[in-house]
């Protein structure tokens, strides 16, 4: 993981087209502003996170369907 300092107003770029910069520093929390191209998914890691576990138990449940489709199949 890289870790870098950067104060209000200031900024990185990742990749050439994303920018990420510091809008404001307040009571222990910090305001992020995300320039990206429209086909780059931005999400918060909580999100994200919820995201890929339901994904993960939908694929799951497919999995229970495809075997009772194969069971009805051998009928």
């Amino acid at each position: 993981m890289l870790v870098l300092s950067r104060k209000k107003e200031e900024g990185i770029i990742i990749d050439g087209d994303i920018e990420i910069k510091v809008i404001d520093i307040d009571d222990g929390r910090v305001r992020l502003g995300i320039e990206a191209p429209k086909d780059k998914e931005i999400f918060r890691t909580e999100l994200y996170d919820k995201i890929q576990r339901e994904n993960k138990d939908a694929l799951g449940e497919r999995d229970k369907l495809d075997k009772i489709k194969e069971a009805f199949k051998k009928e």
